[in-house]
């Protein structure tokens, strides 16, 4: 949620600044602002809507902007409505400190209010302007140490970017719980929340770690804890190219990243899989294959689409493995008294290793006692860094808010995961090479779903105007059908409910009416059968069945008023092809319905916060 870009160089700042925000707009956000250094003082705009609304109001005073260092922020309304007044960067009330901030501070209406016996005069709702307000207060001409000690004060996650009218050439960064980057470049700095606003301009980073202050000038870096002892930073290659953060020849990052999925998926399975041998190779796994193997119950953890790779995840150890499972919400989790006995293990699934409530579950899992296992794509992130062993998706970076080839990704390493302890348990190397053979045969058949694209947009677009959907499957598709819902509804705003197809009965049909669009997840599987009396109890009261079925499946025909094929694979590999088949649908409901889609309204692409 919300982004971060700092500078710091001898090359003008604005305009990498500017750049920097664009690269984040997918992360989500409702008002931006920039503030750059000039010879004799700081400049500062900030603006309601669009980055591309605040670079024509800068461009209109260009002079101002000048210098080479400054800090840029976009914001996702927390605290205060989205308005110039609450957008950032934040000073203090004598000007001399500017401040961006991604996270909540918790405790800041009681700083608040002691800062207000003091003689602050506060002109947003934030609580951001009450930390800078903070760092003002405690300022005595060595900004580090402000800031050091401000963050002693507080409660709550933050990653910051400071700076002072008295230093000129430093600027402050720090972090906990939000993500925070530094990218090292010659004689300058690039500070981003992540590497997508580096990566043009620098190879080499480091992560802030939780509780790390950051000083920074030209000459170099210093870091410390908050009490100023030095820690030393572990530097990072970025990963990330250029290209693949770049639209292309598509007009939509979703649908690049849609049609990326059998590329992304080789590279996922890449020197991981041996199908004559039966052996499945996760190098994140070698200090704790025997624990992983010995379990005696594991607890998958996510949210939103990684909570639905976790229920596919949570079918495959128990089928494939003989592991007893459950699933629960990272947010419902770190708030229960969760039982974790001997030989737990948790698995924290999240694309951007950094989601707050995942994390959080994480940690409570971990102070319990429990093995904890993370499934992400974004390496040297907060889970990755936080869990005692993990497999990285290698799908690439994600642009678009609505997720598809991380959740991929996350069913094809959680696919692995099953097979690599399911191996070690009961599965003999017949068997597991014989679904390994099947496994590295998917992302084809994800190619041959993506070419149906104007098939699917014609199907679409006969249903794009009504506003109420119902999504259903059985067994491994039941999570599927789940996610197909949370798509639609996140780009074309289209009410949708997804479900398992038996519990229809039990209430949902109640809402189905003539015209109503029931779209069935409905492979070749072992309740075939049962889907297809679902199907005709849907349509015995008007519904109109829209089918994702199995090449060759001619039974189906009689019973679906519209029909995308998918190719045939095993039951329990056939979310990842039959998901790509909604998240097109979704994608062009989207664009038919004239929305953005790659930028949906009031979402964020990382869940930062709580």
């Amino acid at each position: 949620m919300c982004g971060i870009v700092g500078y710091l160089g001898d090359r003008p700042a604005l305009p990498l600044l500017l750049e920097g925000l664009k690269r984040l707009e997918y992360r989500g956000y409702d008002s931006a602002g920039v503030c750059v250094r000039r010879p004799d003082g700081l400049s500062t705009c900030r603006e309601v809507g669009k980055v591309a609304a605040l670079e024509a109001r800068v461009g209109k005073d260009l002079a101002s902007f000048a210098g080479t260092e400054g800090i840029a922020h976009t914001r996702w309304a927390t605290h205060g409505v989205p308005a110039e007044r609450n957008a950032h960067p934040h000073r203090d009330d004598k000007s001399r400190i500017s401040l961006v901030h991604n996270g909540i501070i918790e405790n800041y209406q009681t700083i608040k209010t002691a800062l207000e016996s003091k003689g602050c005069k506060f002109e947003s709702e934030t609580d951001t302007e009450v930390l800078a307000m903070l760092v003002g207060e405690l300022y005595e001409g060595d900004l580090e140490k402000a800031v050091q000690a401000a963050l002693r004060e507080i409660t709550g996650a933050y990653a910051i970017a400071v700076m002072s009218v008295d230093e000129p050439g430093v600027m402050v960064v720090a972090r906990k719980g939000s993500p925070l980057m530094v990218g090292i470049g010659l004689n300058e700095f690039v500070i981003a929340s992540d590497p997508s606003a580096i990566v043009a301009h620098t190879q080499q980073a480091f992560a802030l770690e939780d509780f790390t202050v950051c000083r920074l000038t030209r000459d170099g870096y210093r870091t410390s804890n908050l009490h100023n002892i030095p820690v030393t930073p572990k530097l990072m290659e970025l990963e990330m190219k250029l290209e693949e953060i770049e639209l292309g020849e598509f007009p939509h990052f979703m649908l690049k990243e849609i049609f990326e999925q059998p590329k992304a998926l080789r590279n996922t399975l890449s020197g991981r899989v041996d199908m004559e041998r039966g052996e499945i190779f996760l190098g994140g796994l070698q200090q704790i294959g025997r624990k992983l193997t010995h379990a005696k119950r594991i607890v998958f953890t996510g949210q939103g689409t990684a909570w639905h790779a976790a229920l596919v995840a949570e079918y495959m150890m128990e089928e494939l493995a003989r592991i007893p499972c459950e699933v629960q919400y990272g947010s419902e989790f770190r708030y229960r008294n969760p039982i974790v006995e001997d030989h737990t293990v948790l698995v924290a699934i999240s694309q951007s290793g950094e989601t707050a409530d995942t994390l959080a579950a994480l940690e409570e899992a971990k102070q319990r006692g429990a093995l904890t296992l993370g499934i992400v794509n974004v390496v040297g992130s907060s889970i990755a860094r936080a869990t005692d062993a993990g497999v990285y998706l290698r799908v690439g970076p994600e642009i678009g808010v609505a997720s598809t080839k991380a959740f991929i990704g996350q069913v094809a390493v959680s696919a692995m995961l099953a097979l690599y302890a399911g191996r070690r348990r009961h599965l003999s190397i017949e068997a597991t090479g014989s679904l390994l053979t099947e496994l590295d045969a998917i992302p084809d058949k994800i190619r041959q779903v993506t070419d149906q694209s104007e098939h699917i947009k014609s199907i679409v677009a006969k249903y794009v105007d009504l506003n109420n959907w119902l999504f259903l499957g059985r067994g491994y598709n039941y999570p599927v059908a789940l996610e197909g819902a949370l798509k639609i509804k996140e780009i074309s705003y289209i009410h949708a409910e997804g479900m398992p197809a038996a519990e229809m009965k039990h209430g949902p049909i109640a809402l189905i009416h003539d015209g109503m669009p029931c779209v069935f997840v409905a492979p070749m599987g072992s309740q075939h059968d049962k889907v297809i009396g679902n199907m005709q109890e849907v349509r015995a009261r008007g519904g109109r069945v829209i089918v994702i079925a199995s090449e060759g499946d001619t039974e189906i025909e009689s019973h679906a008023d519209e029909i995308i094929r998918v190719p045939a694979c095993p039951e329990v590999f056939s979310p990842m092809v039959t998901t790509v088949a909604l998240q097109l649908m979704a994608y062009h409901a989207a664009v038919l319905r004239g929305h953005d889609v790659d930028k949906p309204r009031n979402l964020a692409k990382s869940v930062t916060v709580e």
